[in-house]
């Protein structure tokens, strides 16, 4: 019978064996491990942010003003609602200051007798008195204008007919009729002066026509804001011509009345004050009217001292300026990310002002950090201060800002989440 043949026992793996199969397994379970996680590192970590770049000046300036000052006696001028225009010419000493000193009158007499703007206030009756009081001031050669006994003038035509063609008579008659006397008068406007802080000025008649009514180019700037500031006083000066009862028809001795803006204030002259002129004017700068306020003292005659307002004026108006401070699609600055997409930072709106001379405008911008982002999207403000006040634009992408994209993610690990 054939021999049965007994097969050897299979033969169990080694130890080492086993040990590099373990290697090998673990090993690729390890690299594919790795490979995951670096796979899905890449696409869930955070994208590196990226700061805008930003092109600015710090502040906006213009070239400095250069007034066109009279070449005699003492000149002042303002634009009220811009701080630091104010300046002055000559000497701000006291002087007479003629028949500028209604205006003085008319904000006494009103501060006594107030209106509200609108009304024309009591009806005052003139008599023979006043017509008295005319012909004196005719005497006298101080300027006038007619009265009639029994007649009778609201509280603003007698106003008007003291302020337009610049009476003495009407300047006394009113003066008289809100303190009872001159002398009561001028007690009173004294005092109003000196609680106003206007300390280089004084009055001793309700006209003018003495030299001893003085005043300084500083105080007369503060009295004529006080004479724009009364809606009565404000609408009378900036008249050419009123017709009166018992007066008649009555023109402004303010012959700049509607030249360059010219809307008030108030003439005077005698020989030791010369001829002088407190005015006001709206200037246009740009698409902005700019109020204006000055006074001209101690010019030869009429033709010199206008001569000397509208070349003030005029250089006073060349020295504002319009100014952009931003425009739409401007730019301000840029983003450039590490993955070579860029935008453009521009501003979403238009900013101007009006400003006085070389007054800086202050010039600030922030951003925030970008990923990305998509065109319009607001990622900043441009802030702009003049004289403390701010006007700001937003800051928007210019076109899109992608995602890098998995690629640029793959290919640069070192460069996310930093």
């Amino acid at each position: 019978m054939p021999q049965q043949v007994i097969a050897d026992p299979p033969r169990r793996p080694s130890r080492e064996v086993y040990r590099r199969r373990r290697i090998v397994v673990f090993g690729t379970g390890s690299v594919l491990l790795v490979a995951f996680l670096y796979l899905f590192g890449s696409l869930v970590a955070p994208v590196p942010a990226t700061a805008a770049v930003t092109q600015h000046e710090k502040a906006i300036t213009q070239a400095a003003a250069q007034l066109a000052w009279p070449g005699y006696g003492s000149a002042a001028i303002t634009a009220p609602d811009y701080p630091g225009t104010t300046a002055s010419h000559g000497s701000d000493a006291s002087m007479p200051i003629a028949s500028m000193t209604k205006t003085i009158t008319a904000l006494v007499v009103l501060d006594k007798k107030p209106l509200d703007g609108s009304s024309e206030g009591p009806k005052i009756a003139f008599t023979q008195k006043d017509v008295d009081i005319w012909n004196e001031v005719i005497a006298d050669g101080g300027s006038w204008a007619p009265v009639e006994a029994g007649t009778s003038l609201t509280e603003k035509q007698a106003l008007t007919a003291m302020l337009l063609p610049s009476a003495n008579n009407y300047a006394i008659s009113l003066a008289n009729w809100a303190f009872g006397s001159t002398s009561a008068y001028v007690k009173a406007a004294n005092s109003w002066l000196a609680s106003k802080g206007f300390t280089g000025t004084k009055v001793v008649t309700p006209d003018g026509l003495d030299p001893g009514n003085v005043s300084s180019t500083k105080d007369l700037i503060g009295i004529g804001k006080l004479v724009l500031a009364s809606p009565t006083l404000s609408s009378i000066v900036s008249q050419k011509t009123a017709t009166l009862p018992g007066a008649g028809a009555q023109d402004n001795t303010n012959s700049l009345l509607g030249v360059d803006g010219v809307d008030g204030i108030k003439t005077g002259n005698t020989d030791e004050a010369g001829y002088c002129l407190l005015f006001s004017a709206e200037v246009p700068v740009g698409k902005a009217k700019v109020r204006v306020l000055g006074v001209v003292l101690g010019a030869q005659d009429h033709d010199t001292l206008w001569a000397g307002v509208k070349g003030l004026l005029e250089s006073m108006r060349a020295g504002f300026h319009e100014v952009d401070a931003s425009k739409t699609g401007q730019v301000f600055g840029s983003y450039s990310t590490p993955w070579g997409a860029s935008s453009k930072l521009v501003a979403t709106s238009a900013t101007s002002f009006v400003v006085w001379s070389d007054t800086p405008i202050q010039v600030d911008v922030t951003t925030r950090p970008l990923q990305s982002g998509f065109k319009g999207d607001v990622v900043g403000r441009v802030t702009f201060t003049l004289n403390g006040k701010s006007e700001t634009a937003e800051l928007a992408l210019a076109k899109d800002v992608p995602d890098p994209g998995f690629g640029w993610r793959l290919a640069h690990p070192g460069g996310l989440g930093t």
